[in-house]
This record gives structure tokens, sequence and C-alpha cells, in this order.
């Protein structure tokens, strides 16, 4: 009887462990060496400033397509070999018109050449298991070889398209939109509801930080649904330099809201939309040559429409 007792026992502990280990989503960063992914990018950025009265607006359209190979494989990270496929991008600004497919048939735009020279080239990213990004190698060395493109025109233009593609296109703007993209997971096992957050700073072009939150949403054996906010805040002191040579200093505010369909099997995230609204005030500093007498403040709105799409293709 005693016997009979002890192993009803045990098989209602068991099957209670087995219940509370699934509550808990182990979620992480597992790749294979040879592993490939794609990875599409469709997004919009918006920005609206208000210059003595006058509106500007910039806009900022990418639709890239971007392969991933999984080319080393170590204890808790892993480096991933990164290339553009395909590169769309259109810039408008006050006086300047930008329309770029670097697949496309040749252009007089010298953008388009230096897209073009950036296609296919590796470059690396080194990602631990909870998905920190240790280091971007290769991409800064990819632009300046790129830039012979602009070989031709005039000194100053030169330097406008350079600036133009680091902007856009830089490791500090890649790894700012990567950080997003790629969630942080915790380095516990989580369950639906769990709250988590991370911070890391601005990176090209505003100084600050961005707070990252992250919930767990729903979860099965495959996937995760996660849902994420990210609180950003420029830093109001520090000098910036912004186009045509103004320097400002910046106190802009506001949040990015994302969610999520996570594979398991990888981390990555199949589907992520977001969503971005910031605002706040330039303060332009005096300079003569650009005709500012006194400091000038400049109403400013920054609004960013993105979805990402990742499938392993190998």
């Amino acid at each position: 009887m005693m016997k009979r007792i002890l192993g009803i026992t045990l098989t209602m502990m068991a099957a209670t462990f087995q219940v509370q280990a699934q509550e808990y989503a182990d979620l992480n960063y597992k790749f294979e060496k040879g592993q490939q992914f794609e990875l599409e990018q469709k997004s919009r950025n918006e920005t609206y400033m208000t210059v003595n009265e006058a509106q500007q607006r910039t806009t900022r359209d990418y639709n890239n397509i971007i392969t991933i190979d999984v080319t080393e494989v170590n204890p808790g990270k892993s480096v991933l070999t990164f290339s553009y496929k395909d590169l769309k991008f259109n810039f408008n600004a006050k006086n300047t018109n930008i329309a770029v497919d670097a697949k496309g048939p040749a252009s007089e735009e010298p953008f388009q050449e230096g897209l073009k020279q950036i296609l296919k080239k590796p470059f690396t990213v080194e990602i631990n298991s909870f998905g920190v990004i240790n280091k971007i190698e290769g991409l800064d060395e990819l632009l300046d070889n790129a830039s012979v493109a602009f070989d031709k025109l005039k000194k100053d233009e030169q330097a406008a398209y350079k600036k133009l593609m680091k902007d856009q296109f830089g490791t500090e703007a890649f790894r700012s939109w990567l950080e997003q993209l790629l969630v942080m997971y915790p380095a516990h096992g989580i369950k639906s509801g769990t709250q988590w957050e991370e911070s890391v700073p601005m990176r090209g072009g505003l100084i600050g930080s961005i707070d990252l939150y992250w919930s767990l949403q729903t979860w099965d054996s495959q996937t995760a649904k996660i849902s994420g906010t990210s609180k950003i805040r420029t830093d109001k002191v520090q000098l910036l330099t912004l186009d045509d040579d103004i320097k400002a200093t910046a106190e802009i505010n506001g949040e990015t809201q994302s969610n999520y369909l996570i594979n398991r099997s990888s981390g990555l995230p199949s589907i992520c939309v977001q969503n971005t609204e910031l605002n706040g005030t330039y303060k332009y500093k005096v300079n003569k040559a650009k005709g500012i007498k006194k400091e000038i403040l400049v109403p400013v709105k920054i609004i960013t429409n993105a979805s990402y799409k990742i499938k392993q293709m190998k």
C-alpha cells in the first residue's frame, strides 16, 4: 500500500514539475555553421523641421534584401556574415532628390554607383547567445572603397555624398537598427507576461540613450510572440553636426512600438513591425557663415514605420 501511495506521489510530483517547466520559455540565439537566412527590410523615415516658420520635410525610403550566413559558431557567440543582395533607397530633402536601385540600369546619379559598389560585399557581425552585438567589422571599409564612385565630383559634393552614405549605411547606423530589430533575451527562462529590459546608446547622428523593454505575450514549441517598447531620449547638452554643417544641440524624445514573431529554433524574428515617433527641438548655434546670427529653436518631428522579414534559406 505504501509503495502504491509513494508511486502515486512521485508521479504527481513529476507531472507538476513538467507543467511548471512548460510554463517557462528558454529564448536565445542558436545557430549552426552553414545556415543561411535572408532579411527583407522595408522602412520609411520622415523628418519635419520648422526653420524660421518655414517647414522642411526630409524622407528616406529603404527596400533592401540582406543575406546572412552563419560562418562561425563558438560557445556563447556566433559570427554572422551579412551582404546586401538588393538595395533600393530614396532620399528627398529641400534641395536633393535621390532615387536609387543598386541593381537597376546605369544612371547619372552618383549615389547609385556608390551603393552598387557594396552589393554582395561581405561584412561580419559577432553576436552572443542573448542578442548582444559584440562588434561589426568590415562595413565602414566597404563604404570607404565604394566612395570612389564620387571621385569625379566637386570636393563639397564628395563630402556630402560620403556623409549621406555613412549616415544611412555606416556601421553606427546599421548597428542602431539591428539592435532594435534583434530582441536581447534574458539569461533565464521566462513565462508569458514577463517583462525585461536593456539600455543601449543612440548611434549615428543623435546622441542619447535608448531604454528597451520587451514582454513575452504567448509562445509554443516553435514560435514566440513578443511586444517591445523603446524609450528614446537625447542628451540635450551634446553638440551635434547636422546637414549643411550646422552645429546644434537636440532635446528630442519619443518611443518605438514593436511586435515580433520569433522563430525559436534560431531566436531570430520571422516578422518584426516597428513604429517610431519622436518630437522635440534642435537649438541651432550661431554660425554667421550659414546666416544664423543668433540661437534658433527648431521644432522637429521624426516618424519611422518599418517592417522586417527573416526566413531561413538553408
